[in-house]
């Protein structure tokens, strides 16, 4: 049976799959409803603020289901770039500290080390500060912050590929070092890589809605479901909507990529027993 196969048949990784999908057809088709759906453009003023209605209207009287369709894509898209940066920096970094040894091993990590000691929200400030609230920047930052987690898992992982005979065989024969990690490391790592995919999208989920909701993301008045929550938490009993829509969105994104994390280390750590008992 397939790796995708058994992921797929795990019953944690159908629901995470039909909650993500739900999340990614709001954010990816809301753009192009919001007018169609709603009848006003996610920066029109709709009424009074915080009126009531079917969803109300926001802090500046903008519509609160016109902001919300229009605001998930860039979460998503940030989410997305922040985990490929961060897990093919880490990736990299963790399979090269592995196969090398030595004093690029001791480098890379210690480098590694000192990065974790520095808070995730103090860094993002100082790079915010310096180059600005733009969105490379919060993907940059939040890769970067994933990177050392990556790269110690990696290595780790690499460690135990790199002992095997088939790896000291190609050494031996002088197979160049980036043929051995492409053709050798990478098939025998996927479990654990395409663990930390899962794992760093979903903190990448929550850091990109918190630094929104902090003023470290977007600004106004871009439509973001984290700058959502702070615009209009002001009057959450008065007009919850503005509050609910996004914090619901991204809870069940958050849910159903752990669920999908959660179905990749199982059928990962499957495949690792199976491996073990073909072995004995």
């Amino acid at each position: 049976m397939s790796f995708a196969r058994r992921v797929v048949q795990q019953p944690a990784a159908k629901l995470g799959i039909v909650l993500t999908a739900l999340v990614l057809l709001v954010a990816v088709l809301g753009p192009f409803v919001v007018p169609a759906w709603t009848g006003y453009g996610s920066n029109s003023f709709a009424g009074k603020p915080f009126q009531t209605g079917v969803f109300g209207t926001d802090n500046l009287g903008r519509d609160v289901l016109s902001r919300f369709l229009a605001g998930g894509w860039r979460l998503l898209l940030y989410s997305a770039l922040a985990t490929v940066v961060g897990v093919g920096i880490g990736a990299l970094l963790g399979m090269l500290a592995a196969f090398r040894r030595g004093w690029l091993d001791a480098v890379i990590m210690r480098g590694g080390d000192v990065l974790l000691a520095i808070p995730q929200l103090v860094f993002a400030l100082l790079a915010v500060t310096v180059l600005g609230p733009q969105g490379w920047v919060l993907v940059m930052v939040i890769g970067i912050t994933h990177a050392p987690r990556v790269a110690r898992v990696i290595r780790s992982s690499t460690a135990g590929v790199v002992a095997e005979d088939y790896v000291l065989a190609s050494q031996m024969y002088a197979v160049p070092q980036w043929k051995i990690l492409t053709r050798d490391v990478v098939p025998n790592i996927m479990g654990p890589l395409m663990v930390e995919v899962g794992l760093r999208l979903t903190y990448s989920i929550g850091a990109v809605a918190s630094l929104s909701f902090l003023g470290l993301g977007m600004q106004p008045p871009t439509p973001d479901w984290g700058l959502m929550i702070n615009e209009n938490r002001i009057a959450l009993s008065l007009q919850p909507w503005g509050v609910i829509l996004p914090v619901l969105a991204i809870a069940v994104l958050t849910v159903g990529t752990n669920l999908i994390a959660d179905a990749v280390a199982g059928a990962s750590a499957g495949r690792v027993r199976s491996t073990a008992k073909k072995g004995a």
